[in-house]
């Protein structure tokens, strides 16, 4: 691949960036006997199992996105049969519960989780800068300004 520009094609590259590294551990879980199964789904059942059901906001805090992102997400594993939602103290909370089905491929969730640990450090250590500091420096700075305001600076 050619070298870029700085800041060139950064959203298309940085798309490029996390399709590459999903769809290795989408497969990761399909040779792991979970076709199908969204690495998105991982975090939220690993938090569920150690902390105990969570409503919808609780979950999209620890993890760090969006109330609507997670939503989607826990609809989706309702859907396939990973969650159950119970209401909550209020009429419009929703509280995450595991399923059985769930529960029973933890073993596998938790072997993949500390794999994926490992081969991320092992990227790190290739790179001039580790990726996974990269990113949450960029988090913070896009919090502090988000980008639309930089854009308008040079607008």
């Amino acid at each position: 691949m050619d070298h870029q520009p700085a800041g060139e094609y950064l959203g298309t590259r940085l798309r490029h960036l996390l399709d590459l590294l999903e769809g290795d551990v989408s497969r990761v879980y399909t040779d792991l006997g979970l076709p199908g199964f969204r690495p998105r789904y991982t975090p939220v059942i690993r938090l569920v199992h150690t902390a105990g059901p969570q409503s919808i906001r609780d979950l999209a805090d620890t993890i760090g996105v969006t109330h609507s992102a997670i939503s989607q997400t826990v609809n989706q594993m309702r859907r396939d049969g990973l969650v159950d939602l119970h209401p909550g103290h209020d009429a419009r909370q929703r509280i995450v519960h595991l399923t059985d089905h769930a529960r029973t491929i933890l073993p596998t969730l938790d072997a993949e989780w500390h794999a994926t640990t490992a081969a991320t450090h092992d990227l790190d250590t290739e790179l001039p800068h580790p990726l996974t500091t990269l990113v949450d420096a960029a988090l913070r700075a896009l919090h502090h300004k988000p980008l639309r305001d930089r854009i308008h600076d040079h607008l």
